[in-house]
């Protein structure tokens, strides 16, 4: 690594902590408190890239040193923006929506660094497919997984793919959370290198 900046995920989830692992560079996370909510007329694109810069920015002050990792996923499926359910009804209401249909999937990754100011954001897009599932399919899965933090309802990296019959685009671990190519290309930008 050659460049010596302290590397901040504004996040507090575990799946996206899980996933900036994988690059085996040392890192800290902190909560961005950010309002999630979507602005009037705005795409699911530009929410997702709107929220990913603001959570980099909300951590800024407390590491005025540092690269730090802003992500968000917005779901869209027939105009509509998908959320985290936070409830198993909400979830019901969700998958129900989704079976036999293709949502997209658009998480934005930002890296800010704190220290020149320079703001890189990028969007990655995976659609997925959801298989014509039952009541009864879509229940046992909920009960099984409890995926109420996830946009969509759906963990493609635990159960939840066995409710999709199709998923293509820019970077599989995007879909969890965290899209690594991108992120990978942005911090070799900040002269930071895995080997």
């Amino acid at each position: 690594m050659l460049n010596s900046q302290l590397l901040v995920l504004a996040s507090t989830s575990i799946y996206r902590s899980e996933l900036l692992k994988r690059l085996q560079l040392p890192f800290e996370t902190a909560a961005p408190d950010v309002d999630e909510t979507a602005l009037p007329d705005e795409s699911a694109r530009a929410t997702s890239l709107r929220l990913a810069q603001q959570k980099a920015r909300a951590v800024a002050s407390r590491y005025p040193d540092a690269l730090i990792i802003g992500s968000d996923q917005v779901a869209l499926l027939e105009g509509n923006q998908l959320g985290k359910p936070l409830t198993h009804d909400n979830a019901v209401k969700q998958l129900r929506a989704m079976r036999g249909k293709t949502t997209c999937f658009y998480t934005a990754l930002a890296l800010l660094n704190s220290k020149t100011g320079n703001m890189q954001a990028e969007v990655a897009e995976n659609h997925v497919t959801l298989r014509d599932l039952s009541d009864a399919e879509i229940e046992g899965y909920l009960l099984k997984e409890q995926p109420y933090h996830c946009a969509g309802s759906a963990k493609s990296e635990g159960l939840g793919i066995a409710l999709m019959s199709k998923m293509t685009g820019d970077d599989p671990n995007a879909l969890v959370g965290l899209p690594l190519i991108l992120l990978i290309g942005m911090l070799r930008r900040e002269n930071v290198r895995l080997f």
